[in-house]
């Protein structure tokens, strides 16, 4: 399976999220993508991340294209404020947006991507035994 994940500047949630399902997963392929390029990932994202035990390695904020779009078998928005009408399955994970300087913030946003990341893959498995 092929997630792309989704936020609206590709430098935080997506990226976050791309990169726990690399972790947790490593038969089925994921992506980030952001709606709008923006600035790159910020030093506290990574940082926070490090705490996780995990190495952000591509830090360049990157802007979907409709390559993307047909590459991804399903699309997971990791956003409360992105909007995207698409033919694909999309899944909203409501996830507020932070400042880029909100340490505790950015830390309590990677915990909740985290669990429901693992609850994905969980789901995936699940599916792919039938």
């Amino acid at each position: 399976m092929k997630i792309l994940f989704l936020c609206k500047h590709n430098r935080f949630r997506s990226k976050v999220a791309e990169a726990f399902f690399k972790a947790f997963d490593k038969k089925d392929k994921a992506k980030s993508r952001g709606i709008i390029k923006d600035i790159d990932v910020a030093r506290s994202v990574v940082s926070v991340m490090k705490e996780f035990g995990l190495k952000l390695r591509d830090k360049k904020s990157k802007k979907i294209s409709k390559k993307d779009i047909v590459w991804a078998d399903l699309i997971v928005i990791v956003a409360d404020d992105v909007k995207l009408k698409l033919d694909k399955k999309v899944l909203v994970w409501k996830i507020s947006d932070t400042s880029q300087n909100d340490y505790e913030g950015i830390k309590k946003r990677v915990k909740i991507i985290k669990g429901k990341v693992i609850n994905l893959i969980s789901k995936i498995r699940k599916f792919n035994k039938y």
